[in-house]
């Protein structure tokens, strides 16, 4: 019979497994996945802040939102693709990728408010299934829609579509000595952009009327209608936000290393987004903060460290991702910031 120690030794390469560990706690390469990570953290916020603004407010869980993420990926990737030529320099395709996320999140704001008062405002009053449902049946007419009519044009649907990634500058897909880390520019960029959403969202939760009107109709909907607040209203906003905060982030997946425009993003970021807003707490801003860091900074460190041999299994690294999302249900079922009970109209 093969002993425990010798099965073991088919998965773990014990000499590999050392020098592993001895080069992951070496200063540069924790300052690079520590970076990478952020980097990461980053983008899951922008995607995963719309879905928590959306669930405090309107208690409604959007299983669409991955998909307005493929479709910001996608229409993104075409207007990127169009704007950009082979001499076309790296500040120029900076400038015009902020251009174009702000268009996308011009569209698919517009889109998700119209969404939101064709489709879910009537079902409002009926039980969260209906709300789970409807929503996820648009997630797959939007993916079904988006695969049909990029395999017309001869665009990649699956795994990613090459032409829009490789719209990157550069300045952004070269790598940089930082405190003796070696760290691509990418990751530099998407920590910025996803500070500045931060701090934009949550100027608009606590220094504007209507964040006011959010913040208080997440606590008490009928007290905010009976004071002649349009709560209604105050949905639609958020609903559209949420939106257009996706498609941001599918944008941002363009570039990134990892992702890239596909249909599979749907289903892909739908997951993960729903990870950081249960870990953080549902509808809660700083829980979602707190939990991309988290996940963001646990996906680069099991990423590096599944995809140096040590173990022959690369998707640990997502397995290590819903592993949080296990232990922290079990000890704390309402998440990091969470409360109890949240959301709802």
């Amino acid at each position: 019979m093969i002993g425990f120690g010798s099965s073991l030794a088919v998965f773990v390469d014990a000499p590999l497994l050392v020098d592993a560990f001895g080069r992951f706690f070496q200063p540069d390469t924790l300052a690079r996945l520590l970076v990478e990570g952020l980097g990461k953290a980053a983008i899951y916020f922008i995607i995963a802040v719309g879905l928590t603004l959306v669930f405090g407010l309107m208690g409604v869980l959007n299983f669409a939102h991955g998909a307005f993420a493929m479709l910001g990926a996608y229409i993104g990737g075409v207007l990127l693709v169009v704007g950009i030529s082979s001499t076309t320099g790296s500040g120029v395709r900076i400038l015009l990728f902020i251009a174009v996320a702000a268009v996308i999140f011009a569209l698919l704001t517009a889109f998700g408010s119209a969404l939101e008062v064709g489709l879910v405002r009537p079902i409002y009053d009926r039980t969260p299934m209906y709300q789970i449902l409807l929503t996820f049946g648009v997630g797959l007419i939007l993916e079904e829609t988006a695969r049909i009519l990029t395999s017309a044009r001869g665009i990649q649907p699956e795994p990613t579509w090459t032409a829009a990634a490789s719209t990157i500058p550069a300045v952004l897909d070269a790598r940089y000595s930082i405190l003796g880390a070696n760290i691509r520019g990418f990751y530099l960029f998407a920590i910025a952009a996803g500070a500045l959403v931060a701090v934009a969202v949550w100027a608009f939760l606590t220094r504007t009327l209507y964040g006011l009107y959010i913040r208080a109709g997440s606590e008490d909907a009928e007290m905010v209608e009976a004071l002649g607040i349009d709560v209604r209203k105050a949905f639609t906003i958020v609903f559209g936000l949420g939106t257009g905060l996706a498609a941001v982030g599918g944008v941002f997946l363009i570039w990134d290393p990892t992702y890239g425009p596909s249909v599979l993003l749907n289903i892909d970021v739908l997951l993960y987004a729903f990870v950081v807003v249960v870990i953080g707490g549902l509808g809660s801003f700083k829980g979602t903060l707190a939990a991309a860091v988290i996940v963001g900074v646990t996906d680069s460190l099991t990423t590096w460290l599944f995809n140096t041999g040590i173990v022959p299994f690369p998707g640990l690294s997502e397995v290590t991702i819903f592993l949080l999302l296990v232990i922290t249900l079990v000890i704390r079922p309402q998440g990091l910031y969470g409360i109890e009970e949240v959301g709802g109209h």
